[in-house]
């Protein structure tokens, strides 16, 4: 143990009490900052809210024009509705990205106030021990003999031994800060990538709104904004949609499988995760009362989500894009629409279809919740959803052929043996009864 004299004792207190008023400052100053900063944060919060309730109103909206009845000015302010809807989620999303931006200068103020205190508690250590250092050249034993006093010696002795504790919390102290900073860090990064994330799903919604003004434009053209035109032109779409159905089904029932229920993954183990953050299921696979009235086959060949116009939809396991495309292109509402195939590593394959934007890529690698789409209302559907087909993996072929019910046009999609498809749900997370319409 070493002695420190008391008046160089007394100037390293001093040097601390002088520390501790002056980053004491900074604090107060830092702290100001960050409150105006948290204050503008949670205003955006607010506002966030707000365009989350506004979103909801629309929705509510939609769900009450899908149940009346399909006539042109419904299906004009259903369009212009969820013009308005996908808008305000532009709204929202910028509104986020702002949050995002306020958190990421929140979290600089605190990075570098923490900096400023690491870089002062060093310089504090190392000016304490140098001093106590400079202060200590003898030991306990020549203190006791050389000091006037025990009681001088002893209090002396006490000193050394808090100086050396109050660097010891020092260090502490300074460990502490690097743990929060590093945690801080970790958190920009995080709020940096989010950021990418909300900039590139404004672009996607900025796209969708786009389209749908297009739509809507297109659908008063051909119809001359007449309800007439418009009659005639469900009428002509849904012969269409017959005809082709009967076609595929003919051609899907040549078409030769052999099934081999061991190569697949075990029913009810859930290979597959939700395509959507929200579940309401509104048609189930195979023979059901909707599939009878709307299909030639009487059979629904995959499971339909009700999702609204511009949702992000999601792949459901890691897996490989086996094509995209779009049926409006040669033969308009006849078939899937925007459409994506996904070729799961678990030898399940499937298909999104009716979608409004295809974010994949024809042989490109994605991971389970890996944005691939956004769903919508494309090729032959009554209201935006999100359909699905499943099938064994091997079975399903991106195939190009000749549309006998679209005289002249070729449609590319996919198409599997009737045999292979299969019922989706029983690959996917259980259900609840909360989850069907």
């Amino acid at each position: 143990m070493q002695k420190i004299h008391s008046k160089s004792f007394i100037t390293i207190f001093l040097f601390i009490g002088i520390f501790a008023v002056s980053f004491g400052m900074l604090t107060a100053s830092a702290e100001n900052v960050a409150e105006n900063l948290q204050s503008q944060i949670s205003s955006h919060g607010a506002e966030i809210e707000r365009l989350n309730q506004e979103i909801a109103t629309y929705q509510i909206e939609l769900n009450t024009l899908g149940k009346q009845s399909n006539t042109l000015a419904n299906q004009v302010k259903e369009l212009d509705t969820n013009k308005k809807k996908l808008l305000t989620n532009i709204k929202l999303i910028e509104a986020k990205i702002k949050q995002a931006e306020e958190d990421i200068v929140s979290l600089g103020g605190e990075i570098k106030s923490k900096e400023v205190t690491i870089t002062h508690r060093g310089e504090l250590i190392a000016e304490n021990i140098r001093r106590l250092n400079e202060s200590s050249e003898t030991t306990i034993l020549e203190m006791l003999l050389t000091e006037e006093s025990f009681t001088d010696a002893w209090t002396t002795v006490d000193g050394v031994r808090s100086f050396q504790d109050a660097i010891r919390n020092d260090v502490k102290e300074l460990s502490k800060a690097k743990t929060i900073l590093i945690n801080e860090q970790t958190s920009v990064t995080e709020k940096r990538q989010e950021l990418v994330v909300l900039r590139t799903s404004l672009d996607d919604q900025k796209k969708i709104v786009d389209q749908s003004v297009k739509e809507k434009n297109d659908l008063l053209t051909s119809t001359k904004n007449q309800e007439g035109a418009y009659a005639k032109l469900v009428a002509s779409r849904k012969a269409l949609v017959l005809a082709f159905e009967a076609e595929l089904r003919s051609y899907e029932e040549q078409l030769k499988y052999h099934l081999d229920p061991n190569s697949l993954p075990q029913i009810g183990s859930a290979p597959l995760s939700w395509p959507l953050d929200a579940i309401l299921i509104t048609q189930q696979f195979g023979k059901t009362v909707d599939s009878i009235r709307l299909y030639a086959s009487g059979s629904h060949s995959g499971t339909d989500f009700r999702a609204a116009l511009g949702t992000p939809v999601y792949a459901m396991a890691t897996g490989t894009v086996g094509g995209v495309g779009d049926t409006d292109l040669s033969c308009k509402g006849a078939s899937f629409g925007k459409w994506v195939l996904i070729r799961y590593d678990n030898n399940l394959a499937s298909t999104y279809g009716h979608l409004s934007l295809v974010k994949a890529v024809n042989g490109q690698r994605v991971n389970r919740g890996d944005i691939v789409a956004y769903s919508g209302n494309s090729g032959h559907s009554t209201a935006p959803h999100l359909h699905i087909s499943l099938y064994v993996s091997d079975a399903v072929a991106v195939t190009p052929l000749p549309s006998l019910s679209c005289a002249g046009k070729t449609l590319t999609q996919p198409r599997a043996a009737i045999n292979a498809y299969l019922d989706p749900l029983m690959y996917m997370p259980r259900t609840t009864p909360s989850m069907y319409k």
